[in-house]
């Protein structure tokens, strides 16, 4: 009698909370149904690749933190050494999802960023905290921003060398808008070539480059080592943007729907873990700098993302556009806009030759209807619009309604 009773009250939990949102059904409860009832992740490992970078710090801290295993599954982080190997890992499936550029999705959904395949985005990662780096003899010459950095290119006439990390990717946009800004065309008037971000710092110590744009921490261990400044960061090109992405392809999501729902929860609540409080940023840093993860020195990590800042050349500020991986719930929204944005870029520099269907492009990859399931399992706030209006550095406005006028917008282009 017992156990049928305990059969009926489990079968009844289910039935209750199998309905995303339900209202008045806690959290955790819900967490555990999920885990353990009818929508039970079809796989239990799940191998995520990431790249040695600060805000790869909720999928390891979902894993260390053990919040992987209160929605059913364990996340396997696998330490990857370039883009083009996650890009590649993804398609082949040796990885199920990644940390990865949000733009290196959106390229590999439409074949310009290698081998085409359908794509997925489940959830925003982070918001800001990238950065573009100028080498010190640059900033000995008077180059230490855009302007600056434009005058003397006209000045003094030779090959200028820059580094991004992915040709599609956030890096490679955050540098190119950039450059554009202060009338520097990134493909007419310079070389730009495409780095992993780890090796940057050694790159330009043996002067391979004249600047870098990167994520952290390596825009401040080139601070740390004397041998570069910061000109900008990427939250002074556009506030609260987008970087990084939970990624998969579609055919996991397809196959695995439960388990992309899952492993979206754990990164959540992870990414609200590491925004709670100074401790637990603090606790991030150290477990992050480990040889395992970004393997550099806690103190390189740990001021930036507590938003102090320091430019190299004795200038400190207190940043409060810094790093965030929660935020209230506003950062992890897979907003169609973000997604569309990318692509005007691409097609703004010739990486895409005519205009795609932006928004229609953004509702197959952009999967908001795991999102706002794996939100309400974590009790995050979603959003009404899936769109949402932004103002860039050079005053432009980017709100999705008319992306191919935007794209055709800019003086400066391919």
């Amino acid at each position: 009698m017992t156990a049928f009773f305990q059969q009926s009250m489990n079968r009844r939990t289910v039935l209750q909370a199998a309905t995303v949102g339900a209202i008045g059904v806690d959290p955790a409860l819900r967490a555990a149904v999920y885990a353990q009832g009818s929508d039970k992740p079809e796989k239990e490992e799940v191998k995520i690749g990431f790249i040695p970078l600060t805000d790869c710090a909720s999928v390891v801290m979902a894993s260390v933190l053990g919040f992987d295993k209160k929605y059913g599954v364990k996340i396997i982080p696998t330490k990857e050494s370039s883009w083009a190997g996650v890009r590649d890992k993804l398609i082949t499936g040796e990885l199920d999802c990644a940390h990865v550029l949000y733009g290196l999705i959106y390229g590999v959904h439409l074949g310009t960023a290698g081998p085409k395949k359908d794509m997925a985005a489940l959830m925003t990662i982070n918001r800001n905290g990238q950065g573009i780096t100028l080498s010190k003899k640059l900033a000995d010459q008077g180059a230490v921003d855009g302007a600056s950095l434009a005058k003397l290119m006209k000045q003094e006439k030779r090959d200028y060398t820059f580094a991004q990390t992915f040709p599609t990717g956030t890096h490679a946009m955050w540098l190119y808008y950039w450059m554009a800004s202060v009338g520097i065309n990134p493909i007419k008037d310079a070389k730009v070539i495409t780095v992993p971000p780890p090796q940057m710092v050694a790159n330009m110590r043996v002067g391979n480059m004249d600047g870098y744009c990167v994520g952290e921490p390596w825009g401040h261990r080139a601070i740390a080592d004397g041998i570069g400044i910061t000109a900008i960061t990427s939250q002074d090109i556009w506030k609260d943007h987008p970087e990084k992405v939970l990624g998969t392809t579609a055919e996991f999501v397809s196959k695995y729907p439960n388990t992309a729902r899952a492993v979206t929860a754990a990164i959540l609540e992870a990414s609200k873990w590491i925004d709670a409080g100074l401790q637990n940023k603090l606790k991030m840093a150290e477990t992050i700098a480990d040889k395992s993860y970004v393997n550099t020195s806690v103190d390189v990590i740990n001021q930036r993302i507590l938003g102090r800042y320091q430019n190299g050349l004795g200038k400190t500020w207190d940043d409060p556009n810094f790093m965030k991986f929660y935020d209230d719930g506003a950062v992890n929204f897979p907003y169609l806009s973000d997604g569309m944005w990318f692509l005007t870029q691409h097609k703004r520099w010739g990486l895409i030759k005519e205009h795609p269907d932006y928004l229609a492009t953004a509702k197959q990859i952009n999967r908001i209807d795991i999102y706002k399931q794996a939100a309400s399992m974590t009790n995050t706030p979603v959003p009404k619009d899936v769109m949402r209006t932004s103002k860039l550095l050079d005053g432009s406005v980017w709100d999705g309604k008319d992306p191919k006028k935007y794209a055709d917008s800019f003086a400066v282009h391919a």
